[in-house]
């Protein structure tokens, strides 16, 4: 799990820079289309942000089942932290951003509170189950 997130995050240049123009672009023609302003650039990179990180949420959740969401959040925090801060200081061309570290921290948050709301669905109520055999009452 960490391997792409740490693929993606040392990129040497944005990872995004490819396609920045293709983005600009589509914005452009939603925008003239009547999309309001605000779904922009800025907007766009911060759902990123967010969607990057979920998957770190959900596979932490699964293996550490006895952790709170609180927990799970923290290690996003962490990880966001090591990755800005190594960024700064090895990446020139990458910019380290407290916005990213607070969007990847809500990513891993409701990727970790979606395993929690998904086993809390899912839990099977105790007592026997279908073709269960009962002793004696």
């Amino acid at each position: 799990m960490l391997i792409p997130l740490a693929f993606i995050a040392f990129w040497p240049s944005p990872i995004d820079q490819p396609v920045q123009g293709q983005l600009a672009s589509v914005l452009d023609i939603l925008h003239r289309l009547g999309v309001p302003g605000w779904l922009n650039y800025t907007l766009v990179e911060a759902a990123a942000n967010v969607l990057l990180f979920v998957p770190l949420g959900i596979v932490s959740s699964l293996a550490f089942p006895r952790k709170y969401w609180w927990q799970i959040a923290a290690l996003g925090l962490l990880v966001s932290g090591c990755i800005e801060l190594g960024q700064l200081l090895f990446l020139h061309s990458r910019f380290a951003a407290l916005s990213d570290i607070v969007t990847n921290t809500a990513g891993s948050t409701i990727g970790g509170l979606l395993v929690v709301l998904l086993r809390r669905e899912f839990e099977v109520s105790p007592g026997p189950g279908p073709g269960a055999i009962s002793g004696p009452s």
